[in-house]
């Protein structure tokens, strides 16, 4: 057991181009009525954008009164995938939280098994495998209580103590200077952030750098809709998205139009040295595009046209910016900038936010997915590492982020492969990770912070018990890419991708409000059978030996053959 106590971990989790038309172009701060008066602003009244204000008691889901619930998978070859399937769920439930009195918070929430804070991008991760058990658990109405928290400005703390309800103190700016990172860069002590190329925030931010990162609400927002179709969520977060949008557009940018973060992206990697004092990070800038793209969808579903096409300029004109500054072309890869402009020569995980954002060209993408193959960076014996493996510092037992493998980061890969068509990768890399996770639960009989990439073990350090955010690949991953279905509650469509020789399928499985029980067996060598109980009509797409079968699934029993 890895004495988690002695851990420095800090997740308390130019050639600079200027380019003044990305300064000036589609959505600035006024657009969004970003405050310009934040530390001393007479307006300080959190949660003003989001209209839910009261907490409305009920119990906490009990995994034993909750698991006949649950989506319960069956896959006859894996028997143990499923064992690991459930113990991260009765892990899970452990972490479910309801708000504490005074504490300001309004939903219940899945708590991020780490400290006595929730975590934002831990958050927004756990939301989707709790959107698996969607309504049955705490999981997308996690992130309200961040939402609730949010400042007039738009700024919202990335780490807040789950009982009081107040930021991380370290992580506030208590003296309104300009925007600094309070920890630094791997390094004791205060950095102050230089702003080259443009004026600094005409007010200081009410935060840190430390507490402005991993900016991912929307994303996961879309990941819920996904499951959920509920559009009254949509309009409920769209303020709060667009405002916060706005405040990392004010406090994060730099003069060149990338975006700024610290040690808070990658605890100790060794990349953050580089970044030291406004560097941009490349993981920052992508996911302020997949930012921007998200809420663009948003704000289209929900009727704001006008709005949508801003965001959509500006994920464009960021993008453009991320290919030009950040893409070396002879060592094929994305790097960081140092703060004079110069780009890094870390290889890390951070490079394939670009696949997620959709940044990348279709020649750059093949390129990142050469490197999840090449067995000398990224294509370890457990994928994905967190810096590639002939980077100094490596880290071959894990090393935090200096090597392991973590859920979050893997899961992004995943999703950006998928987004590029390389869905046979993609897969390959959900399910490698589902058995490399399944093996260490075998010896060790829980579920880990985080992996060895060069062996079958935790990571060292790591926790256990870790449910958590590393609950993804034992159940979302499993559900999706072992069982295969993925849902689509807008279109009232479930695709089903069925690769196995004995039975497959899912009893319970929910989406779009309804429930579903699906069973597959192999008729002969290449057939199917397919039996599925609804209680509501939607449209399956199944999918066997490369061919895609449409049916049409009316509530109660139906019977279906793939005859190839």
């Amino acid at each position: 057991m890895v004495n988690t106590a002695s851990i420095k971990r800090f997740r308390i989790n130019i050639l600079y181009l200027f380019m003044p038309v990305l300064l000036t172009s589609a959505l600035d701060a006024q657009d969004y009525d970003i405050s310009k008066s934040s530390a001393a602003a007479a307006d300080t009244v959190q949660g003003k954008y989001f209209s839910k204000k009261l907490y409305a008691t009920r119990l906490l889901p009990m995994y034993e009164k909750t698991k006949a619930l649950l989506p319960s998978p069956i896959m006859d070859e894996k028997p143990g995938y499923i064992e690991m399937y459930w113990k991260a769920w009765e892990l899970g439930f452990r972490n479910f939280q309801e708000p504490q009195q005074g504490s300001g918070f309004i939903s219940q929430f899945i708590d991020a098994a780490f400290n006595q804070n929730i975590f934002l991008w831990d958050s927004c991760f756990m939301t989707m495998f709790c959107n698996m058990a969607s309504p049955l658990v705490p999981g997308i109405c996690t992130l309200d209580n961040f939402y609730a928290k949010q400042y007039p400005d738009g700024e919202i703390c990335r780490e807040i103590n789950r009982t009081t309800g107040k930021n991380y103190e370290p992580w506030n700016n208590r003296k309104g200077s300009q925007l600094y990172s309070e920890w630094g860069y791997n390094e004791a002590g205060k950095v102050p952030i230089v702003y080259i190329g443009r004026n600094e925030p005409q007010s200081p931010p009410v935060l840190t750098l430390d507490a402005l990162d991993h900016p991912l609400f929307a994303w996961a927002e879309m990941e819920s809709f996904r499951v959920t179709g509920d559009t009254a969520r949509l309009n409920l977060v769209y303020e709060p998205l667009a405002r916060y949008y706005g405040a990392l557009r004010e406090y994060l940018r730099q003069g060149n139009g990338l975006y700024m973060t610290d040690w808070a992206s990658m605890d100790n990697s060794p990349r953050n040295r580089f970044l030291k004092g406004g560097g941009c990070g490349v993981d920052i800038s992508c996911e302020m595009v997949l930012f921007a793209e998200q809420i663009a969808k948003i704000a289209r579903i929900i009727g704001k046209s006008g709005d949508a096409a801003k965001f959509e300029k500006d994920a464009k004109d960021l993008s453009a910016t991320i290919n030009h500054l950040m893409w070396d072309p002879e060592r094929k890869f994305y790097y960081d900038l140092t703060v004079d402009g110069k780009r890094t020569k870390i290889k890390t995980v951070a490079a394939f936010w670009t696949l997620l954002a959709g940044v990348a060209s279709k020649e750059r993408a093949k390129a990142l997915a050469a490197e999840l193959e090449n067995s000398t960076t990224f294509g370890r014996m457990h994928r994905v590492p967190t810096l590639a493996a002939d980077e100094p510092g490596y880290d071959p037992k894990g090393g935090y982020w200096r090597g392991a493998v973590w859920a979050p980061t893997t899961f992004m890969v995943i999703r950006g492969l998928e987004k590029y068509g390389l869905r046979d990768l993609a897969r390959k890399i959900a399910m490698e990770n589902i058995d490399m996770m399944w093996r260490v639960f075998k010896e060790t009989g829980t579920v880990w912070e985080n992996y060895a990439p060069d062996s079958i073990s935790p990571g060292i350090p790591a926790r256990s018990d870790f449910v958590g955010w590393s609950g993804i690949c034992p159940i979302l991953c499993l559900l999706e890419y072992g069982i295969g279905l993925n849902p689509d509650a807008p279109k009232n469509e479930l695709r089903w991708d069925i690769r196995a020789g004995k039975q497959i399928g899912c009893k319970r499985f929910r989406f779009n409000n309804h429930v579903v029980d699906l069973f597959a067996s192999p008729a002969g060598v290449k057939n199917w059978n397919i039996l599925i109980h609804s209680d509501s009509d939607f449209n399956l797409k199944a999918k066997a030996g490369g061919k895609e079968y449409p049916f049409a699934v009316k509530k109660g029993d139906n019977h279906f053959s793939i005859d190839r």
